[in-house]
Order: structure tokens, then C-alpha cells, then sequence
């Protein structure tokens, strides 16, 4: 198996069902607690030599192993990375689908699920967490059968149980599994090994599996791709000292040699290059963290490097790049990569937010997850925050799109500036979810405040008994006593008979000698009206509606009545019923 590359690995799942754990434990690191929230934001890259996971797997290791070793990719785990996902997983020859026993089948293992399935992956399933079974007594980086053998009855029957529900759950979704012990044909059912992050069991077993799945059924793949131009993805544009700007990138195909010119998309233009450097990782290191490289003269797919080159300030992370040789190759590579941008990038003169990203796959997985949530979008590219952002997203009619949503760049001091000057607020951070519900939140409160105050501006439907009882006054203005027998009164209110004459404007509302404002349905006090006298407009004993302009009537049919109790909402009808009989398609 001369000449085959380093098999690629995605590691996919559920946030917080373990994957970068799982990971951390077969490279002996801590990755895991370093990222933001505890959750990875970007695709990273992990070489794991055959060497060390043949010192992994000694008790299990079959001679005739001839891969290289594996690259693992971890991929985000929230539902926010779909897109994010589907890089990794259209990138892997295999992947790991990381479940946790014990929650089992969660909506982003269904994404996973999807993404797997539409590139037609093969994977296995690392049911992760078993430490977590009850009665299960944990065997330090023990395999799974000696570690499952060791287990009381009480243990391996709450092990066993999880397991069955798991593989009913995946059969939901098309495919036949099995705990990987119990299987015949590898090809034909999807193998489940149960395993432990924190404490390493099943691991080997874990990569004695892919190793085999790799060199087995994956061996004409693998083959070719290796010694010719290089090919890859940029994850990640970072400056590292001493060193100025670099990029962080997966080799997938070929082989790159320090002295290659390569071409990146840039966020102006493509930017065509001469490698300088190729720094590459120690074994078993995750690139994203690791802060000692190894120069090296060539490198092979499938590998994580890191690449020094001249003019990287502006390449735009999240896209291809390839080695060229000729006008021609620097053109072709233009063309379909600016495509690739812009069926992701947004640029509209309607409303909307803005959305600014340091990679074109968080770009396209916020703009997903602000589409799914019914959020318009008026501008969304890679880049930082500047004034112009404030300025356009400012021009928005509507309050709650006068927002900035920016994932992991800069925010210029000026435009903060400026959004305080006009208003606008910014949603930044490091994790994409937080930012994304901390804007819904926010939407969410302004809409309901708004939608408060124009309900509190409508006047609303009442209806009022006068009692002869209490008339204290005839005229200028008459004052009486009433009864609120649905409804609400308020100060200000005009009045008027069931008949649709109009009888004058409630002056003012006192009860127990106190100016009150609003009077609501059962309470009794006095009311001042304009323009009218007791005995001859008004007898003093008739029943009177609260009047209600036509463009609120509007609202309330279709907004509020549902909202009304039935009182009140069989007032308004009778309200509508009086002034429809003047004009049928009054309010309508």
C-alpha cells in the first residue's frame, strides 16, 4: 500500500456528547477545557501517527496495518456549525458519530446523521460516557470487553439496555447497528463501540476499528492524491510571533513543498503566494493549541499544517486554496472559488441585520441558523466591525433590525462609536450560539415592549351604565356616577349611545374623592362629560359604549380580541354590530 494518505477522520455529534473529550484522551491533551464555553468553534486538526495508536491498541494490533496513521477533524458540535459539519464531513473518508449513552439520539446527531448520510460517509458510532452507567466501575484505558468483563450483572444489563435503545433509534433513521463485538460483516451493519472519554476505555477498539475500516474497504481511495499539486482548506488566518501572519489549513490532496505558489481567496481579490515555511505539529498535538511546530520542507494528505507565506493578511479563512502553476490554473481557481462566496455572502438594499464572521463557514452557518429563526439579513461577510456597518444597518426602519451580529472579529472603536450615537446595538463574542440567543432574547424583549405600548395606546372596548342615582351635576360638564359593566373606561374617552350617536368626552374619573384614569370592568365611580346636559341629551339611566377610532377597531379584530375576556370581547362585537349598521365596511 505504497504511497496511500493519511486517512481524514471527522469527528462528529451533539455538543457537550463529548468529541473533543474523546479526543483529548488519545492525544493525552486538554483542548477541551481551553475553548470557549467548552464548546469548539472552529473545524480543528489532529495527526495521530500509526506508532501511538499502535502503543494505544497493543493488546488488540493486527500486523497487517499499513496506514500512515489518522487525522481526526473535530467539528463543531452546535446546531448553529451545520454548514460547519458538512465541511467536515464532506472532507472525511470516515467519521466517528460521538453519542452520549446516556441522553442517546439528540437534534444536532440528527444533523450529524443527515450530513453523513448526503455525503454517503461511512462512520462508526462511539457511544460515549459509559462511566456514567449506573453500577459501572470504571477501568482505567482498558479495552471494553476486558473492562465490560470485569462489570457486576447490575452494571452490564444498564450498559446493554442503552445500547439496544440506541440501536433502535438509529434504525429510525435507516441504518442497521450493532455493538461492534457482535458483528460479522463490517460493510453491512454500522458498528457501535462503547466508550469513555475520561477515562479511555473502548479506545482501543475505537481505533483498531477505523484503522481496519480505513485500510480495508477505503485502500483504492486512499491511493493517488499524494504526490500531486497540493490542495486544501484555510481554517483559520492567525498572527504568530515572530513569525508574522499565518494560516492554519488541511492538506486533503497532493503534496505541498515549501517554495509552491499557491492561490487563497482573498477578501479583495485572490492572493497568489510562495510558501515560505510549512510548519507542521508534533505527533498527536491539536494544531488549533499547539504552540511548538516542526519545520518541515514537504508536506503529504492528509495532514494539519500550519503555512507561512507573504500577503496572508487578507485571505479570507473558511476557503480553499490550491497550488498553481500557470495564469491559467490562478483563473480557473478564481472563478469557482468566488462563486462559492458569493452563493454564501449577502448584500441587499431591504431591511435586516448584519452579520459579520471570521470565516465564510460561520458566515454561512449564522446566516442558516438567523434564516431558520426568520431574522432578515441585510449584509453578511467576513470581516470586522467597522463604521460603515453601523451607517447601514442605522438606514433600518424597523428597531429590532438595527443590530450587528459579530462572530470572533474585531469590533473598530469608531463603530462602537457610532452605535451608540445612532442607536444600534452589537452582539459579539466567541461562540456562535450564545451570540445568536442573546440577539433572539433581545428581538424578542424590544418586540414584546413595542407591542405593549401600542396595545396600552389602543383604546379599548367598554361599556357603561349610568346610575340616576348619582347624578351630582346637569351640565358644563354633567357629572354622574357609573357602573363599568365590561370593559375598561379611561379619561379622554368618547361615548356613545347604542343607537351610534355620539353623547361627548369623559373629562375626567374620580373614585373615593380620587382623580383616577382608567376604570376597569365591575368598578363603580363618578365621571365628568363634555357637551352634554342630564334630561336632555341624557336621561341619566342609559347604557353607553366607549367609542374606538376605526384603525384601532382594525387591530383589535384582527390582533387583539382573541386576548379580551368574553365579556369584553362580546362588547366589542356589539360595538362593531352598532357602527356597521351606519356603514357596513366600517373597520374592514
Amino acid at each position: 500500500m505504497k504511497n496511500v494518505r493519511t486517512p481524514i477522520v471527522a469527528v462528529l455529534g451533539h455538543v457537550d456528547h463529548g468529541k473533543t473529550t474523546l479526543l483529548d484522551r488519545i492525544r493525552k491533551s486538554r483542548v477541551a477545557a481551553k475553548e470557549a464555553g467548552g464548546i469548539t468553534q472552529h473545524i480543528g486538526a489532529t495527526e495521530i501517527p500509526v506508532g501511538i495508536i499502535q502503543n494505544i491498541c497493543k493488546d488488540l494490533w493486527r500486523t497487517n496495518i499499513e496506514l500512515p496513521g489518522l487525522l481526526f477533524i473535530d467539528t463543531p458540535g452546535h446546531k448553529a456549525f451545520t454548514n460547519l459539519r458538512k465541511r467536515g464531513g464532506a472532507l472525511a473518508d470516515l467519521a466517528i458519530l460521538v453519542i452520549d449513552i446516556n441522553e442517546g439520539v439528540m437534534p444536532q446527531t440528527e444533523e450529524a446523521i443527515n450530513i453523513l448520510k448526503t455525503f454517503k460517509t461511512p462512520f462508526v458510532v462511539a457511544a460515549n460516557k459509559i462511566d456514567k452507567i449506573p453500577g459501572w466501575q470504571s477501568k482505567e484505558n482498558e479495552p471494553f470487553i476486558k473492562s465490560y468483563a470485569m462489570q457486576e450483572d447490575f452494571a452490564k444489563l444498564n450498559l446493554d439496555t442503552k445500547i439496544y435503545e440506541l440501536v433502535a433509534s438509529l434504525y429510525k433513521f435507516g441504518f442497521n447497528c450493532e455493538r461492534f463485538d457482535r458483528i460479522k460483516d463490517f460493510t453491512k451493519t454500522v458498528a457501535i463501540i462503547p466508550v469513555s472519554g475520561m477515562t479511555g476505555e473502548g479506545i482501543p477498539e475505537l481505533l483498531i476499528i477505523l484503522l481496519g475500516l480505513a485500510q480495508r474497504y477505503l485502500a483504492n481511495n486512499l491511493k493517488l492524491q499524494v504526490e500531486g499539486r497540493a490542495k486544501g482548506t484555510i481554517l483559520e488566518i492567525k498572527e504568530e510571533r515572530g513569525v508574522g501572519v499565518t494560516c492554519d489549513a488541511i492538506i486533503y490532496d497532493g503534496t505541498l513543498r515549501v517554495g509552491d505558489k499557491i492561490a487563497i481567496w482573498g477578501k479583495d481579490d485572490v492572493i497568489v503566494t510562495n510558501v515560505k515555511a510549512i510548519l507542521r505539529p508534533p505527533p498527536a498535538r491539536e494544531m488549533r493549541v499547539e504552540s511548538k511546530f516542526m519545520r518541515v520542507d514537504k508536506v503529504t494528505a492528509a495532514a494539519g499544517i500550519k503555512i507561512v507565506a507573504p500577503n496572508l493578511e487578507k485571505a479570507v479563512a473558511g476557503t480553499e486554496f490550491e497550488a498553481v502553476e500557470s495564469e491559467e490554473d490562478i483563473r480557473k481557481f478564481k472563478e469557482r472559488v468566488r462563486r462559492e462566496y458569493e452563493a454564501v455572502a449577502i448584500k441587499t438594499e431591504g431591511e435586516g441585520v448584519v452579520l459579520k464572521t471570521d470565516t465564510i463557514g460561520s458566515l454561512e452557518a449564522m446566516i442558516n441558523e438567523l434564516k431558520a429563526h426568520g431574522v432578515q439579513i441585510k449584509k453578511a461577510e467576513v470581516g470586522e466591525v467597522d463604521k460603515r456597518d453601523v451607517v447601514e444597518v442605522s438606514t433600518n426602519k424597523e428597531e429590532t433590525n438595527k443590530a450587528i451580529l459579530a462572530f470572533n472579529v474585531k469590533i473598530l472603536p469608531e463603530a462602537e462609536e457610532e452605535a451608540r450615537n445612532y442607536g444600534v446595538k452589537i452582539f459579539g463574542g466567541d461562540i456562535i450560539y450564545t451570540i445568536i440567543e442573546n440577539f433572539l432574547k433581545w428581538r424578542d424583549e424590544a418586540k414584546t415592549e413595542r407591542e405593549r405600548q401600542k396595545i396600552e395606546a389602543l383604546i379599548k372596548p367598554g361599556k357603561v351604565k349610568l346610575l340616576k342615582e348619582f347624578i351630582f351635576r346637569r351640565s358644563k360638564p354633567a357629572i354622574i356616577g357609573v357602573k363599568i359593566l365590561a370593559g375598561e373606561l379611561r379619561r379622554g374617552s368618547e361615548l356613545i349611545k347604542p343607537d351610534g350617536s355620539k353623547v361627548g368626552e369623559v373629562r375626567s374619573m374620580q373614585k373615593e374623592g380620587k382623580n383616577v384614569a382608567i376604570a376597569k370592568s365591575g368598578e363603580e365611580l363618578a365621571i365628568a362629560i363634555e357637551d352634554v346636559t342630564i334630561g336632555r341629551q341624557l336621561e341619566g339611566d342609559e347604557v353607553l359604549y366607549v367609542e374606538i377610532p376605526e384603525k384601532h377597531a382594525k387591530i383589535i379584530e384582527k390582533e387583539l380580541l382573541n386576548s379580551f375576556d368574553e365579556e369584553t370581547k362580546k362588547v366589542f362585537l356589539e360595538y362593531l354590530e352598532i357602527k356597521r349598521k351606519e356603514n357596513p365596511f366600517w373597520a374592514k
